[in-house]
C-alpha cells in the first residue's frame, strides 16, 4: 500500500513539472520608464533615457578628473524641442518634467586634460541622451522653468484702467452703467515684449490676456471674462447700482505669456499672474422727482 502511495506521489509531481515547462518562465514584472521614479515624466516628450543616478554619476566623474591626466568627458546641454511648433515641440520640454526643469538634451565629448577634443569620433559632440536634470551637469546653463515663472512675475505689467458712461464718472441708482477697460502707456500689456537677460541668454517675454474681472466698487463684480466692454449702448459690460455711494471701481487684469529664449520658437508659460487695475471713482446718486407749480 505504501508503495502504491509513493507512486502516486511521484506522478502528481512529475505532473506539476510538466505544467511548469509547458507554461514556460514566470513573466517578468514590468518595469517603469528610466527616470520617472525620480522627479521627472515622459510627458509629451521623448522618453527620459538618462536617468538622476546616471546624471550624479556622470557629474562625480566630471568633478574628479579636473586636473588629472587622462581624457574626460565635456557636457553640454540644449532644450528637447521635438519641432519648431512651440505647443508641440518647446512647449513639450517646458512642460515634461515634474522638477521644473526643461527636458533637455545631453550632448557629450571626450576632451584631454587642456579642453582639446581627443581625435576621432568620442571627440565630436554627440548626443548622449535626454534627461529632466540637466541642472546636475557641469556645463549646463539653461535656465529652468522655476526662473522663467519668477521672471515672468517680475515684469512691470500695464495695470487697466477704465472709461465710464455716462460720462464725468457720475451715474444714477437703476440706471445702467457701461465699463471699457483701457490700457495706459505704462507698463507692458497684452501681446507686448519685454525683453531681458537670463544667464546669458536673451529672454523674451510676451504677456497675454486671460481674462478680465470689473470690479463694481458695490461688493460686486464680474465673472472673469475676456470682453473689454465698450460705450452705451453696445457695450457688453454694465452694472445697475441700487444704493447712492461713492464707489471705487477697477478692473483687474490676469496676464498669461509665453516665452523664447535666443529668439527660439515662443513656449507658453505655465503660470498666470493677477494685477490689479488703476482704481477710478463713481459717484452714484439718487435722482428724486420734484413738482413745480
Amino acid at each position: 500500500m505504501a508503495d502504491v502511495r509513493r507512486r502516486e506521489h511521484v506522478i502528481v509531481a512529475l505532473l506539476l513539472a510538466l505544467t511548469v515547462a509547458l507554461a514556460g518562465p514566470a513573466a517578468a514584472e514590468p518595469t517603469p520608464p528610466p527616470g520617472s521614479t525620480d522627479g521627472s515624466s515622459t510627458g509629451d516628450g521623448a522618453k527620459i533615457t538618462i536617468t538622476l543616478e546616471e546624471i550624479k554619476e556622470a557629474a562625480r566623474e566630471a568633478a574628479a578628473s579636473v586636473g588629472k591626466p587622462g581624457p574626460r568627458w565635456q557636457y553640454r546641454t540644449r532644450i528637447n524641442c521635438t519641432s519648431g511648433d512651440a505647443d508641440t515641440g518647446c512647449g513639450a520640454a517646458a512642460a515634461a518634467c515634474t522638477n521644473g526643469q526643461f527636458q533637455a538634451v545631453v550632448l557629450r565629448r571626450m576632451v584631454d586634460p587642456d579642453g582639446t577634443p581627443v581625435r576621432g569620433a568620442q571627440g565630436q559632440w554627440t548626443a548622449w541622451g535626454v534627461t529632466c536634470f540637466p541642472d546636475r551637469l557641469p556645463g549646463n546653463t539653461l535656465p529652468s522653468i522655476a526662473q522663467i515663472r519668477q521672471a515672468f512675475r517680475e515684469v512691470e505689467f500695464t495695470k487697466g484702467g477704465l472709461s465710464i458712461q455716462p460720462v464725468g464718472n457720475v451715474t444714477l441708482v437703476n440706471l445702467p452703467t457701461y465699463f471699457e477697460a483701457t490700457w495706459p502707456e505704462a507698463g507692458i500689456g497684452p501681446d507686448e515684449i519685454d525683453a531681458s537677460a537670463l544667464l546669458g541668454y536673451r529672454l523674451e517675454i510676451q504677456p497675454t490676456l486671460q481674462s478680465l474681472t470689473y470690479v463694481y466698487g458695490d461688493g460686486n463684480k464680474s465673472e472673469p471674462t475676456t470682453s473689454l466692454g465698450g460705450p452705451h449702448p453696445a457695450g457688453d459690460i454694465r452694472w445697475t447700482y441700487k444704493q447712492p455711494g461713492q464707489m471705487a471701481t477697477r478692473v483687474d487684469t490676469t496676464y498669461g505669456g509665453r516665452f523664447r529664449l535666443e529668439g527660439g520658437p515662443w513656449m507658453t508659460i505655465p503660470d498666470t499672474v493677477t494685477v490689479q487695475g488703476t482704481p477710478a471713482t463713481l459717484t452714484v446718486r439718487e435722482a428724486k422727482a420734484r413738482l413745480y407749480e
